[in-house]
């Protein structure tokens, strides 16, 4: 049994990034995380230039990896309908294969300790974490921050709320070689579902889409959903056509939620989607990660160094979590529900088409400003 100032369960964006930056300010960090790096996940690959001054303070360096620079979104309805716009501040295309592993390396190098294992049961009592895991380790922390992910067996031993309501989503990735601009992210819609396109690093084309699981099952795999549902929108037809899959299959993950989660549960620190998921057709799931890790990070600095009780810090982090994130998730839930709809979303492209400069102003309210620094 180890005793641990911080355990972080989770080695994905929010939780990696938590680690550096624990590490960063003198506090020990143990990450318990079942998979090995690198690892290819479901994801837009697609992160807001909004972290950029947070990531350079930590002394990472994301050029390292070669990402591509997008500053230009195409938006397409289901019948194929384009416009075309800037994004107010730009981001970067890099695939969590590559990043993953490439904090990870950073984490190591910062001094932080990594667990290979799966989490069995959590316990929190005498004001201590004592996380078990499925080989019978038994780890201790005063702080516990959870960063894993959408959905995990911890969300069900927390009886979370979000898991009594069904979820219809299914998300679909897969990277691809041939033609699309380096500089823009598609954002293109088609019946029950709508598909995010950008290029990474290696001149990769990330293809992730998420799909309503009801209209998906009526079809007997993947490629028949593409061929019959998603490419009945000409512009994805048109991509689909000219690309070859690098994936020998593509990566799915079903049950995908959206509902509100509380950023606290029985103590534990919820970071990353493991607290709030963003609809991909915004865009700012990766940025929010990055910058929920920054929030817990400076308020659990703060508590070790007595300046808060763990009942404040819980408290602030609520409300800290909450100015920053809930109007994103909002408005990502309202754009969600317009897009799924054709007449609303031609009535939308319609609005947007007579009035061009309001592209950028709608994409600004599901992403935030450039992170200040507080010290």
């Amino acid at each position: 049994m180890k005793t641990y100032e911080v355990i972080i369960i989770g080695g994905g964006l929010a939780g990696l990034t938590a680690a550096i930056h624990l590490a960063k300010i003198g506090i020990q960090v143990t990450v318990v995380e079942k998979n090995s790096y690198p690892k290819h996940k479901v994801c837009g690959e697609y992160i807001s230039n909004e972290v950029l001054p947070y990531l350079q303070w930590l002394d990472i360096n994301v050029s390292d990896i070669k990402p591509t620079n997008i500053d230009k979104i195409i938006f397409s309805t289901a019948n194929g309908k384009v416009i075309k716009g800037n994004l107010p501040l730009g981001g970067f295309g890099i695939s969590r294969f590559a990043l993953d592993e490439f904090l990870f390396r950073k984490a190591i190098e910062s001094g932080c300790q990594f667990v290979e294992e799966t989490v069995e049961s959590i316990a929190f009592d005498n004001d201590e974490f004592a996380v078990t895991t499925v080989q019978q380790t038994i780890l201790k922390s005063k702080i516990l921050i959870g960063a894993y992910g959408k959905r995990s067996n911890i969300d069900q031993q927390l009886h979370r709320n979000f898991l009594t309501k069904k979820s219809p989503w299914l998300a679909v990735k897969s990277h691809y070689i041939g033609d699309f601009p380096d500089d823009s992210v598609g954002l293109h819609n088609f019946k029950g579902g709508y598909c995010g396109i950008s290029k990474v690093e290696n001149n990769l084309i990330n293809i992730c889409y998420l799909a309503d699981y009801k209209t998906f099952k009526n079809y007997k795999n993947i490629e028949d959903y593409q061929d019959k549902v998603v490419s009945k929108n000409p512009q994805l037809k048109t991509i689909f056509d000219n690309v070859t899959p690098v994936f020998d299959k593509p990566l799915t993950i079903s049950q995908i939620s959206f509902e509100k989660k509380d950023a606290v549960e029985n103590h534990i620190l919820m970071i990353g989607d493991s607290v709030g998921l963003i609809h991909p057709l915004c865009g700012n799931g990766m940025a929010m990660a990055v910058h929920s890790a920054k929030i817990v990070s400076e308020l659990v600095q703060k508590f070790y160094n007595k300046e808060l009780s763990r009942a404040a810090l819980e408290q602030q982090y609520r409300a800290t979590w909450d100015f920053n994130f809930n109007s994103r998730l909002g408005i990502g839930r309202v754009l969600a529900r317009i897009l799924s709809k054709p007449k609303l979303s031609e009535q939308l492209l319609r609005i947007v088409t007579l009035f061009p400069s309001l592209l950028p102003k709608i994409i600004a309210k599901t992403h935030g400003k450039p992170i200040i620094l507080n010290s």
